[in-house]
């Protein structure tokens, strides 16, 4: 995780919770001007090859986030633990998105992004931690009741990972640029996931 003097504290939060034995959890809106040093960091690391802007400058990427941050259908966050920054966690409208072009996209349907930070430090188990989390906000957002993710394809830590959440693989769509695995998790099953005793 990246070491960053911004007081996140004073920033509205969208969702909290209280991580057993972590700490605090907070999704907070990305302030693109204010954050664009540690977002041009994360972005921009060979690691984040399927995020696709490693060969992006500086100003190409504020632009991209002064973009998204323009629109009422897209949305960018941090996700922080104890006020450390940890993740870029996006969400968006299927059916303003290219991605609702390639299959039945629903008004009901929410897409998501994660980029997980550097990590400067273990955290077992975090990954799948932080996406109960993030599915817990998504799913609390009134008229959402299915998730929608399209990691690149060749993305086989993030296929696993959507395997290990219960996300259901769908097909493999054409996207202007990527070869995307279109992957759906219903409020339904999440909730299903949720009743099952821990083992």
């Amino acid at each position: 995780m990246t070491t960053t003097t911004q007081d996140f504290s004073v920033r509205t939060t969208v969702y909290a919770e209280e991580l057993e034995g972590w700490g605090a959890l907070r999704i907070v809106p990305l302030i693109p001007r204010e954050d664009i040093d540690l977002i041009f960091e994360w972005v921009t690391q060979p690691r984040a090859k399927f995020w696709g802007m490693t060969e992006n400058s500086h100003e190409e990427v504020l632009g991209i986030y002064e973009f998204l941050d323009s629109l009422d259908t897209h949305h960018a966050f941090l996700a922080t633990l104890d006020g450390e920054p940890l993740a870029l966690f996006q969400t968006y409208e299927p059916l303003h998105d290219p991605v609702g072009e390639a299959y039945p996209a629903r008004e009901e349907d929410i897409g998501m992004h994660l980029l997980l930070a550097p990590a400067t430090r273990p955290i077992p188990h975090f990954t799948p931690r932080l996406g109960t989390s993030l599915i817990k906000y998504m799913f609390s957002l009134p008229g959402k009741d299915r998730i929608v993710v399209e990691p690149d394809s060749r993305n086989a830590k993030a296929l696993r990972r959507l395997e290990a959440t219960c996300f259901e693989l769908g097909p493999i769509i054409q996207l202007a640029e990527k070869e995307a695995q279109l992957g759906f998790l219903t409020r339904a099953g999440f909730d299903e996931i949720q009743q099952r005793p821990a083992r």
